[in-house]
C-alpha cells in the first residue's frame, strides 16, 4: 500500500472528473490551478474524502480524514471522528413512588 500518482492529459474539466472518478477508491485528490472557482467546482465533483488545491498531504488535526468507496470506513479527527466513537444512549430515572400516568388517566395503564 502506498500513494499513487497518475497524471492523464484531459480535454475539460468535464473529462478530467471522469478519469478522477474511474476508481474505486477516493481517499485523497489534488487539484493543482490558478482559477480558484476552477478549484472548488472541481473539487465538488470528485469523489475523495479530502481534496487538496494546490498542496498535497497537507492535513489539519480538526479537519475530517477518511475515504469515499473501498478507502475506509468512517473518519479520523474532527468534530466527525468524536461522532464515530460515540454511542448515544438516554436514562431515565424515576425516584418517586407517586404513580405516574403518561397517558392521562387511561385505564389500562393504572
Amino acid at each position: 500500500f502506498g500513494p499513487c500518482v497518475t497524471l492523464v492529459g484531459f480535454a475539460d474539466e468535464a473529462h478530467a472528473l471522469a478519469l478522477a472518478n474511474d476508481s474505486r477508491f477516493g481517499l485523497g485528490a489534488a487539484v493543482w490551478t490558478r482559477d480558484v472557482a476552477r478549484a472548488h467546482r472541481v473539487a465538488q465533483g470528485v469523489r475523495a474524502g479530502i481534496v487538496w488545491v494546490n498542496a498535497h498531504h497537507r492535513n489539519d488535526p480538526s479537519s475530517p480524514w477518511g475515504g469515499f468507496g473501498h478507502s475506509g470506513v468512517g473518519r479520523e479527527n474532527g468534530w466527525e471522528a468524536l461522532h464515530e466513537y460515540t454511542e448515544t444512549q438516554s436514562v431515565v430515572v424515576c425516584l418517586d413512588d407517586t404513580p405516574f400516568d403518561w397517558f392521562g388517566g387511561a385505564e389500562r395503564y393504572n
